[in-house]
């Protein structure tokens, strides 16, 4: 159902909502549909906006900031030499010259190659000519373009397993680009990982920052989960509304209900029925699809009710665990 927004002013807190406490749902006061029918996920460009530009690129934060897109994700990995760049593959081949230009080097994993080697590379024209010399961008780099952007940031920790202590080194450099600030922590900032035990150990050096496992654990593993995450982030084929309903029931370390941000889903309809099972966020290759699909579904907005939000906020205090 697409509709106009019921109200200028409904319309317009819902959207200083989003961007105070981005992914805090907006419910309305004492109104019985609220649990059910009324939350406005938030949307995440996922690797940027990469159906308009190469992925996990400068440019490709770029676009989603350009797009109204608040929230990005990335995913980081190491060189050779030790530096933190943001990359999907574990390997150069797919989004990268790296064959033309190192033709002797398969299979051309990231972990291979130092970071003026990766410097070299164009991340850029195998997406389109106009985007040639684009380039692999280091972790500090890329933060301070978010930063920039006025953007915020789900951070992955991808194949941890190949890069020992990239978790130590991660906060590190969260710290040194000013990512661990209270601002930074309240609301921009979330890091997840595949890995449950790589998410632990950044969790056990970093507590106060909001953490979620990539994955859909079953309603009796979920509290174990919630010792060290703060979202349960699924493939969107796993949701299902009783599988929300149990995640919610569940508070993570920060004492809050756990969280559930749903990938990759590019098609508005979609974005609309997972909102309506609850999901918290909706991370998204084409996030501008999703945002305005969301955005003219009536059922998030009750005309006549006061808006609020879910308790108390101390629980995104930088003091915090």
């Amino acid at each position: 159902m697409r509709v106009r927004p019921v109200s200028a002013v409904t319309g317009a807190l819902l959207g200083l909502a989003a961007l105070v406490f981005p992914l805090l749902p907006v419910l309305p006061v004492q109104h019985a549909r609220a649990a059910e029918q009324t939350r406005l996920p938030v949307t995440i460009g996922h690797r940027g906006v990469p159906v308009r530009a190469p992925e996990n690129t400068l440019a490709s934060i770029d676009k989603a900031a350009a797009l109204g897109i608040r929230w990005v994700e990335n995913d980081v990995q190491r060189t050779k030499d030790g530096a933190l760049v943001v990359v999907h593959d574990t390997t150069l081949e797919r989004t990268t010259d790296v064959k033309r230009r190192f033709p002797g080097r398969a299979p051309w994993k990231v972990a291979d190659f130092t970071l003026t080697e990766i410097e070299k590379l164009d991340a850029g024209r195998w997406f389109g000519r106009r985007f040639t010399g684009e380039r692999v961008p280091t972790l500090r780099r890329y933060l301070q373009r978010v930063d920039h952007n006025h953007q915020r940031l789900l951070l992955e920790i991808k194949a941890p397993d190949l890069y020992p202590g990239i978790e130590r080194q991660l906060a590190a450099e969260l710290r040194r680009s000013g990512w661990l600030d209270a601002a930074h922590v309240r609301d921009s900032l979330v890091v997840q990982s595949f890995d449950a035990r790589s998410l632990r150990t950044f969790h056990g050096l970093r507590p106060e920052v909001r953490t979620g496992f990539l994955g859909a654990p079953g309603a009796r593993q979920l509290r174990a989960y919630a010792a060290f995450a703060d979202q349960i982030n699924p493939s969107q084929r796993r949701v299902t509304t009783a599988w929300v309903r149990a995640v919610h029931a569940v508070k993570g370390p920060h004492g809050r209900p756990l969280e559930v941000s749903a990938w990759t889903v590019d098609d508005g309809d979609r974005a609309v029925a997972l909102a309506r099972m609850g999901v918290d966020a909706i991370i998204s290759n084409a996030p501008q699809v999703v945002e305005a699909a969301l955005t003219d579904e009536e059922d998030y907005a009750t005309p006549g009710l006061p808006l609020s939000f879910l308790g108390p906020l101390d629980f995104l205090s930088a003091s915090q665990p």
